[in-house]
């Protein structure tokens, strides 16, 4: 079985277009030549890797590895992370064209990742970015968060993982999808069904209002151009504002 699966043939360019009452300002993106390089893909695969050893605790505030990566697709800059920041709780409200989805972010499990999803969200990077793969055999997860629509995006850098030691995958798992160790950027999955993978995804949500969408998009199915119950999911979802809302 291929361990990096291609999604081609499902871009679509779609304009990045104000959405009324939104408290999120676009910054001006940033032409960065030496990091418009081809990435690898990103991709989640069935469990058949070794688990990785018992670790990955969350990061100390210098431990999240925050470095420049290629490509750096609507390039946004480099998170500034402190941990006071990232332990601010928050929820996520993600209005898709195929209806609201809520999630809680797990900021004191995987604070680096919370605070990259925060970083990005609160700069309009996933702003009609759509979920560019479906699968509905094996593995249950929707694929979000590549700005490019072809699951090789990247936001300009990487961090590490986090949060690993014991990760499971139930339904409504949020969850950072990735090329390798260590490679995470702006790509994240939901498991609209309970799935069984190695814990090699930092989980770093919990989807708590919106499970009906995601079992919507399941059930119209995809177009398995990467194989039975694997392409680009029938019901065009796009997200037409992420909203980070904090809880205290």
């Amino acid at each position: 079985m291929r361990r990096i699966l291609t999604i081609t043939g499902a871009t679509v360019v779609l304009g990045l277009t104000g959405v009324a009452g939104s408290a999120v300002t676009q910054a001006a993106p940033q032409h960065v030549s030496a990091l418009q390089q081809p990435a690898a893909k990103v991709a989640v695969r069935p469990d058949t890797a070794v688990p990785k050893a018992a670790g990955n605790a969350p990061a100390a505030s210098n431990g999240c590895g925050f470095v420049r990566a290629i490509p750096a697709d609507n390039y946004k800059g480099l998170p500034n992370f402190t941990a006071a920041k990232a332990a601010h709780p928050f929820i996520v409200r993600m209005f898709t064209t195929q209806g609201l989805i809520v999630f809680r972010a797990e900021t004191a499990a995987a604070p680096c990742t919370t605070y990259s999803f925060r970083f990005l969200a609160e700069r309009g990077y996933f702003t009609w970015t759509h979920c560019h793969r479906l699968t509905l055999k094996g593995i249950y997860v929707l694929q979000c968060g590549d700005p490019t629509g072809t699951g090789s995006g990247a936001p300009g850098y990487k961090f590490n993982d986090e949060n690993l030691a014991g990760a499971t995958y139930p339904a409504g798992t949020v969850a950072m999808a990735n090329a390798g160790p260590d490679t995470n950027g702006s790509q994240f999955f939901f498991c609209w069904k309970n799935t069984k993978l190695a814990p090699d995804y930092t989980p770093f949500g919990v989807v708590i209002q919106g499970m009906n969408v995601l079992k919507k998009i399941a059930a119209a199915g995809d177009d398995s151009q990467n194989g039975p119950g694997d392409g680009y999911p029938h019901l065009f979802v796009a997200f037409r504002y992420v909203q980070i809302q904090f809880t205290k």
